[in-house]
């Protein structure tokens, strides 16, 4: 971590969380020397990241949550963090939506915010079984048709039916016969977990399935995921690692994390960090 006072908090909670998951837990006096802040703004900091549900406060300190593999976060809860990363995310990973293409586009906070970027993209064909990503496209064509000026290459829109998660993600047998009579030129794919041995995984086992549905669907497979889902392992894995294309991530990815991806098949995009290759 560095020493800078005039960090944002979402900034400072974002190096905060990161150093209480690295090292199993932090103490207050700890993190006022290495951000030099003072100790309320730090206690702060930790009472925003308790309410979040992302560490737990102990005397002088801070530990990280351990969650069970089942329990599966609401979408609100989510949506509050790692909003940097995944800003930076959605950029990378809209690049690679060709105008004219069909993608899918699965649940989760990060698919939300790309779904904003994806906006601009003309004549996009979009399947999702999120309710969140549907009505991002549905508002902006709404509010296009009330300013009297349809917006030209306006995306269609499918959103599959199913039975709603946590996480406003429709799922169930309903979903996963409408994705598996459709072909996808690339998936998008927000992520519970990530690990080597567990692959691509989620709490929720009809998600699941579902998912592998969205995969096989697919010609190419993009997971949009930030650093912190590195090494979570949720109870049900949907897909291994070379069924992966490319991972699209941020720079609070570890280095350890990053050497791993250096032996396996998915091509990593790192947002804001050039690529070796820049052929898509």
């Amino acid at each position: 971590m560095s020493d800078n006072q005039n960090l944002l908090a979402e900034q400072r909670r974002a190096l905060i969380l990161d150093e209480v998951r690295r090292r199993g837990g932090v103490r207050v006096n700890e993190l006022t020397r290495k951000l030099s802040v003072s100790d309320m703004t730090v206690r702060r900091d930790l009472d925003a990241l308790a309410r979040q549900g992302v560490v737990e406060k102990v005397h002088g300190g801070a530990v990280p949550v351990s969650e069970p593999s089942a329990h599966e976060p609401g979408f609100e809860a989510k949506s509050a963090l790692e909003l940097s990363a995944k800003e930076a995310i959605a950029e990378a990973a809209a690049q690679m939506a060709a105008p004219g293409s069909a993608i899918a586009l699965a649940g989760g906070t990060t698919a939300f915010t790309l779904a904003h970027q994806l906006l601009d993209v003309p004549d996009l064909t979009v399947v999702t079984n999120s309710v969140r990503v549907a009505d991002v496209f549905y508002a902006a064509q709404r509010a296009a048709a009330g300013a009297g000026s349809p917006r030209p290459g306006a995306a269609t829109v499918v959103l599959t039916g199913g039975v709603r998660t946590p996480s406003d993600t429709l799922v169930g047998p309903v979903a996963d016969a409408a994705i598996r009579s459709l072909h996808f030129d690339v998936l998008f794919l927000g992520v519970h977990g990530i690990s080597v041995e567990a692959g691509l995984s989620t709490p929720n086992l009809a998600e699941a399935e579902t998912n592998r549905h969205f995969v096989r669907s697919a010609r190419r497979v993009v997971v949009v995921a930030d650093h912190t889902k590195w090494g979570t392992v949720g109870l049900s894995s949907f897909a291994s690692l070379d069924q992966v294309d490319v991972l699209v991530t941020d720079p609070g990815l570890p280095a350890r994390a990053r050497a791993e991806f250096a032996e396996l098949p998915p091509r990593l995009v790192v947002a804001g960090e050039p690529e070796d290759d820049a052929d898509m």
